[in-house]
C-alpha cells in the first residue's frame, strides 16, 4: 500500500481583525524512507513518497557510487512505498566515503555529499550551448506555474530539467536536494542525455547544489533564491552558467553568462576556470 503524499487537517485560521475561521487544510506527508543497496540498508532520508526510486539513483550517481544507469541489475520500491531496493554494481570506494566524517551541509534532509569534499573528478565544462533570454524567462513562468503540490500545500521544493531537445522532467520533495536527485533519477532512468540541459530549482544555490549539476553534464542552472559563495566558485572552476534571484522579469548572472543569449548586450566573460578569492554579489 503506498503512501499518501497530502494529508487533511483541521485547522483554525487567525485574520488580523481578530475573527477566526474553521477550515481544513492540506499537509504535506512526511516520510522516514529507508534506501538498501545490494541488499544492506544505507542510510534513510526524510522525503515524500514518491518518485522514492528515481530519489536513489539520482543520489547513487551524483554520489558516484553508480557510474551508468545499465550497471543497474533491479530496483524495486516496497509496497508501503517507505523502502527503496536497489541491486547494481558499484564504486566501493565511494560507498565508503558516503560514511567518512563529512561536513553537515545547508540543504534539508539528505544533505549528504561525501564524495565531492575533498575532489570532484570531473572535467572543465566547455559547451558552447546558448540559451536564449526570453526561453529562459519562459521556462521560469513554466515552472512557478506548474506546481500543483506546492499551490496545495505550500511545502515543497521543486526541480525542473530542460533537455537541450526541449522536453521537461520535473520533480517535488519537501527536501531541495531529494528534489534534485529525483529529477537526475527520472533522467537517467528514461535514459535522456543531461548534456547541455539546463535546471530551475527553487532553493538557494549552495555548493553541493551545484556539484550535482557538475556529475551529470548540465551547464547551467537558475533559481529564484541566492547563490552561495561556495556555490558560486564551485560553478566557476566547473564552467557551469549560475543564474539567481530568477523572477519578476529579471536575473541575476554570476558565472560564464556568455551562454545567456540577449538582444542586446551581449556580456563576454572569461571561459577558462579561475579562483575566486572574494566574491561580489551583484544587486538583487
Amino acid at each position: 500500500m503506498s503512501q499518501e503524499v497530502l494529508k487533511k487537517l483541521i485547522i483554525e485560521k487567525v485574520y488580523r481583525n481578530g475573527s477566526v475561521m474553521i477550515e481544513e487544510d492540506e499537509i504535506i506527508a512526511e516520510e522516514r524512507i529507508d534506501f538498501y543497496l545490494n541488499g544492506m540498508k544505507l542510510l534513510s532520508v526524510m522525503g515524500i513518497a514518491q518518485d522514492q526510486d528515481a530519489h536513489i539513483v539520482g543520489f547513487l550517481m551524483s554520489e558516484g557510487v553508480i557510474t551508468h544507469v545499465e550497471d543497474i541489475h533491479s530496483l524495486r520500491i516496497s509496497d508501503n512505498g517507505l523502502s527503496v531496493y536497489i541491486d547494481a554494481s558499484v564504486n566501493e570506494e565511494n560507498i565508503q566515503n558516503l560514511f567518512k566524517e563529512k561536513t553537515l551541509t545547508t540543504g534539508c534532509c539528505v544533505g549528504v555529499t561525501g564524495n565531492v569534499e575533498d575532489k570532484i573528478v570531473k572535467e572543465f565544462n566547455r559547451s558552447t550551448v546558448s540559451y536564449n533570454v526570453d526561453m529562459l524567462f519562459d521556462e521560469v513562468d513554466r515552472f512557478y506555474g506548474s506546481s500543483a503540490l506546492f499551490r496545495q500545500s505550500g511545502c515543497v521544493h521543486k526541480a525542473r530539467l530542460v533537455l537541450k531537445e526541449g522536453e521537461a522532467i520535473e520533480a517535488e520533495d519537501v527536501g531541495r536536494h531529494n528534489a534534485i536527485d529525483k529529477v537526475i533519477g527520472k533522467a537517467r532512468l528514461s535514459h535522456a542525455d543531461t548534456q547541455d540541459a539546463f535546471l530551475i530549482v527553487s532553493g538557494r544555490l549552495s555548493m553541493e547544489m551545484v556539484v550535482k549539476c557538475v556529475m551529470h553534464g548540465i551547464t547551467m542552472v537558475i533559481s529564484k533564491a541566492a547563490p552561495t559563495r561556495l556555490g558560486i566558485k564551485t560553478a566557476q572552476l566547473h564552467g557551469i552558467t549560475l543564474i539567481g534571484f530568477a523572477r519578476e522579469g529579471k536575473m541575476n548572472l554570476y558565472t560564464h553568462s556568455s551562454r545567456v543569449d540577449t538582444a542586446h548586450t551581449v556580456i563576454q566573460t572569461d571561459s577558462t576556470p579561475c579562483i575566486i578569492e572574494e566574491v561580489c554579489v551583484a544587486a538583487s
